[in-house]
C-alpha cells in the first residue's frame, strides 16, 4: 500500500514526469495535491497499471484532488537544452498551474531543481511509494499517450499510438525508412548508426 504523505502538516504536491526516454514528442509532467489521509487501494505506479485502470484512476484523481495540473516541454525545447533540464522545467510548469500553492514537494527520482525555494524530497521510484506521485504519474502518462496518439494520426508509420514515441524496433525502422519527423528529438540518437542519415 502506498503512503499518503511525507509530512503531516504541510500541503504536499507530488510530481512525476513521463517521456524522458522517448525519441519523439514532449516530455510531460504532472503535479497533484491530494487531501491529507487520502486512501486509494488500487492507485499505483502508472507503468504497472493497465490502460483501463489508468483511465478510471484519472477520473477519480481529478475528482478527489485538491489541485492538479499537467504541463509539457516540447521536443524543440528539449533539443535546445537537454532532457534532464526539460524534465525539471515540465515539473515547474505543472506546479505553476496549480490552483492551490503547495508547501512541500515530493519528486519522483533522485534529482530536482528547487522550485520557488519550496522544500522538496526526491524519492527514487516514488510513483510506487507515495499516492500523490502515483497520481501525478497517471495523469502525465494518460495525457502524453493521448497526445502522441493524436500526433501519430499525421505520421502513422511511426506507430506512436502504440509506442508513444519510445525507441521500439518498429519505431526505429520507420525512422530509417521515412527519416525523422518535426516531432522527433534531433539531439537524441534516433538510430544506432548515425551515418544512416548521411
Amino acid at each position: 500500500m502506498l503512503q499518503s504523505e511525507w509530512t503531516k502538516d504541510l500541503v504536499e504536491a507530488g510530481c512525476d514526469e513521463v517521456g524522458r526516454g522517448c525519441l519523439a514528442g514532449p516530455v510531460v509532467a504532472a503535479a497533484v495535491i491530494l487531501p491529507k489521509g487520502y486512501k486509494n487501494e488500487w492507485l499505483n505506479d502508472s507503468k504497472k497499471m493497465t490502460s483501463k485502470k489508468r483511465r478510471l484512476a484519472e477520473e477519480q484523481i481529478k475528482k478527489d484532488a485538491l489541485a492538479w495540473a499537467v504541463a509539457e516541454v516540447s521536443a524543440e525545447e528539449i533539443d535546445k537544452s537537454n532532457i534532464l533540464k526539460a524534465s525539471f522545467l515540465a515539473m515547474h510548469r505543472a506546479l505553476d498551474q496549480l490552483k492551490l500553492r503547495p508547501e512541500f514537494l515530493l519528486i519522483d527520482g533522485n534529482r530536482f531543481v528547487a522550485y520557488q525555494e519550496l522544500p522538496h524530497e526526491c524519492v527514487v521510484k516514488g510513483d510506487g511509494k507515495f499516492l500523490s506521485i502515483a497520481a501525478a504519474s497517471v495523469l502525465a502518462k494518460n495525457y502524453r499517450d493521448d497526445l502522441m496518439a493524436g500526433l501519430g494520426e499525421e505520421f502513422p508509420h511511426y506507430g506512436w499510438a502504440s509506442n508513444a514515441g519510445y525507441p521500439t524496433t518498429a519505431h526505429r525502422q520507420a525512422i530509417r525508412e521515412h527519416g525523422p519527423s518535426k516531432w522527433h528529438r534531433m539531439s537524441f540518437k534516433l538510430l544506432p548508426d548515425p551515418t544512416l542519415f548521411d
